[in-house]
Formats: structure tokens, sequence, C-alpha cells
């Protein structure tokens, strides 16, 4: 008789960290770090325009390369909304932008 004899080896997955820019501002400041992307800067123009934020953060969280971003904004338009259309209203203003990148982190905070 065979005895099968499993192994079960532990493995440590070290998260990769990536340093990224960040784009700030609210309603008295804005401050950028010299290496912003144009992605960011974008993404920080549009939502701004829509939505006249009292803060806005949008980081490239993919290590530079533009393919995910994190976004946290505050505004009026959100009050009173659910958190689902309160990010479908971000989603709809970055549309084109969403199209070539792989994913979004959104936080949204109606005021």
């Amino acid at each position: 008789m065979l005895t099968a004899t499993r192994r079960i080896f532990s493995t440590t997955l070290q998260a990769r960290r990536f340093s990224a820019s960040v784009l700030v501002s609210n309603a008295n400041t804005s401050s950028s770090s010299p290496d912003v992307t144009e992605g960011e800067r974008n993404i920080h123009a549009k939502l701004t325009e829509k939505f006249a934020p009292s803060q806005l953060q949008v980081q490239d969280i993919s290590g530079g390369c533009g393919s995910f971003y994190a976004i946290t904004i505050s505004s009026q338009a959100f009050k009173g909304l659910p958190i689902v259309k309160q990010h479908k209203l971000v989603t709809q203003t970055l549309k084109e932008e969403i199209e070539g990148i792989h994913g979004l982190q959104i936080k949204t905070i109606p005021q």
C-alpha cells in the first residue's frame, strides 16, 4: 500500500511598493509633486470642472504607467445620493479616460 505524503509550503507574498505622484487640491490650496503625470492632471481638471470639489486627490497607483488611479473627491454634487450613484457620476465624467486604464478606485465624500 502506498502512502501519499502532502507537503505544505508556506509562502510569503511581499507587496510591491510603488512611489506615486499625487495631485491634491482643496478650496484654499492646490499642490502637486513635480512628477505629476499627464493622466493625473487630466483627471484632476475634468473632475474640478464638473464637480467644483472642496477636496480632490488624484493618484496614479500603478507605479507611474497610468493604468490604475485612486481618486478621493468631496463635493456638494454627491449630497443625498447613494454611493453607487456618486461613483457613477464620477465614472461618467471620466468615460474617455476609463477606456484607456485598467482600474479605478473611487472614494466620494458628500458635503
